[in-house]
């Protein structure tokens, strides 16, 4: 699924502690030029083909992911690939020259209907194209559940994982969803999905901005 999104106007950033002392600085002021946000690839299980759209928030300091077939399922009659589905993103932003970003907090939201002993989780990784630096953070739920869910990755702002300055990189997003039947009884289905009461599956990713260092 390809297409660009475009950003406009003011694009704050979303924390106001201080940077500790390095080579680039916080900004209050959103870079002043358009950025750009170019869906390169999004693929997956709990993706497929036609099942996933991305969208940029009214107030532009926000994208969102909404899906249509994200389901994790475990227990009687589920296939027994299903326990493990998963969407990896694969953005390029086109940032202002002098600046770059991150994903400074997450929001994942879903369903779950777990039996007595068993568990489900959704995992979240995000990493630049070719560094070795991935945050990932997962969060569980375990049963008895049947229940709407939320999730929200935040970062510490020295602990963002930022695009590399004057480097075109792109931005990956892997998601998973997990569901372990653990001592559940095994005639009985569990499963998770990620998706909201009104039955749309969205994810919002939050940016953080930071002026690259002046070059001499």
């Amino acid at each position: 699924m390809a297409g660009a999104l475009l950003l406009t106007g003011a694009v704050a950033a979303l924390f106001g502690s201080t940077l500790p002392a390095q080579n680039t600085s916080a900004i209050l002021d959103p870079p002043p030029d358009k950025i750009v946000i170019e869906v390169a690839t999004v693929n997956g299980s709990g993706c497929p083909a036609g099942t996933a759209a991305v969208a940029v928030s009214e107030d532009n300091t926000a994208f969102t992911v909404t899906y249509s077939d994200y389901l994790a399922r475990a227990g009687a009659g589920a296939d027994p690939t299903a326990f493990r589905k998963n969407c990896q993103l694969n953005l390029i932003v086109h940032v202002p020259q002098g600046f770059t970003y991150a994903i400074a907090s997450a929001d994942y939201r879903g369903y779950a209907s777990l039996q007595p002993g068993a568990k489900g989780t959704e995992k979240a990784s995000y990493y630049f194209q070719g560094s070795p630096q991935t945050a990932a953070i997962s969060h569980e739920f375990k049963g008895v559940y049947n229940d709407n869910w939320q999730a929200t990755d935040s970062t510490d702002w020295a602990q963002l994982v930022w695009a590399p300055c004057g480097v075109r990189r792109n931005f990956n997003i892997n998601t998973e969803l997990r569901v372990d039947v653990g001592s559940s009884d095994p005639a009985k289905s569990s499963f998770m999905t990620m998706d909201s009461t009104d039955g749309d599956i969205s994810t919002v990713y939050h940016l953080a901005w930071k002026e690259c260092p002046r070059r001499p």
